[in-house]
């Protein structure tokens, strides 16, 4: 099992651009491949309760006291990426659906497998997991805020709770709880020693079955719309760049350590596009292109991340002098 593991760890960045390769040949070319859509949730749950069992749940309490990198990662997603993406946002200013769903998902920062990623990537995972709950509280209160600025008062009369609330329930609070649990167990029992290892040695599989299905199920809906969303995706690579750039810069500026900034990059490049896309599902007819829009962002930051994962630790590394 250790030996597997360590194969698949090694040749991970590769075995997850095949996923994503096949996922959507498969979702072009399948007619029922939608239907996958139901499986994202309990993919997604399952690779964040085996992220979690691997975070040492001794250090939440202190990095929820680590001040500085809770402020770096609040300026960084609710005062810089709210500009950057009003900015970019004004290539679609025309087009209401696509102007929506950019903003919609753009202003949530991600609050799942951002913590995978930027793990693989040598950044504090453990920061991001206390982060979480933070995260989601603000953009759940400022999105209304920001949709209201932008777009007017009709973007926040369609806006709901409800599908945020649900959403840190199923991808947080239960993985969340589960791993305490099965950490508690694994002090006491063998039976729960071994649902850790094997849930971690399951990290690989878990994530490219993640980015499988959600590629899968979605493609079909973006080769429908395809015209129409070409230019969404220069905007959605531009994201990524300027932010990663921008989430290198506020590290040095709020003076975090290599992890801490690596964890920081993701956080602001990274979007809740899971997260947002019942929402998206869920606004009237005349928006109805917006869940498109969505999982289009989901598609490039994607490909996006597993390039950023062997990006960032050449940007930040690690011989880098702390300040």
């Amino acid at each position: 099992m250790n030996a597997v593991a360590s194969w698949l760890e090694h040749r991970q960045i590769g075995l997850y651009l095949v996923a994503i390769a096949a996922a959507g040949v498969i979702g072009l070319t399948a007619p029922g491949a939608h239907h996958l859509e139901a499986a994202i949730e309990p993919v997604l749950a399952l690779l964040l309760f085996a992220t979690f069992l691997g975070v040492p749940f001794a250090a939440i309490g202190k990095s929820l006291r680590d001040g500085r990198f809770l402020a770096a990662v609040g300026a960084l997603n609710f005062v810089i990426v709210p500009l950057v993406a009003y900015g970019l946002s004004r290539f679609v200013a025309g087009e209401p659906a696509l102007l929506f769903g950019v903003l919609l998902v753009l202003l949530t920062p991600c609050i799942d497998y951002v913590i995978v990623f930027a793990g693989l990537a040598g950044g504090a995972s453990e920061r991001l997991l206390a982060a979480a709950p933070l995260l989601m509280l603000a953009q759940i209160l400022l999105l209304p805020l920001y949709l209201l600025l932008f777009i007017g008062p009709e973007g926040v009369a369609v806006v709901e709770v409800g599908p945020f609330a649900r959403a840190f329930l199923l991808l947080i609070v239960a993985p969340l709880t589960a791993a305490a649990l099965v950490q508690t167990l694994a002090r006491r029992h063998r039976s729960g020693v071994v649902i850790e290892r094997t849930m971690l040695g399951l990290m690989v599989p878990l994530m490219m079955a993640t980015l499988f299905t959600v590629v899968a199920s979605q493609a079909g809906a973006v080769g429908d719309s395809l015209g129409q969303l070409l230019v969404l995706v220069p905007i959605y690579a531009g994201f990524l760049v300027v932010m990663a750039a921008l989430g290198i810069g506020a590290g040095r500026i709020f003076r975090l350590d290599v992890p801490a900034t690596r964890a920081l990059v993701f956080s602001g490049a990274t979007r809740n596009s899971l997260v947002v896309l019942p929402l998206a599902l869920a606004l009237p007819a005349s928006l109805s292109l917006a869940p498109v829009v969505v999982v289009t962002q989901t598609l490039v930051e994607l490909i996006g991340m597993v390039i950023l994962v062997r990006l960032i630790p050449r940007l930040v590394p690690n011989q880098r002098r702390e300040i």
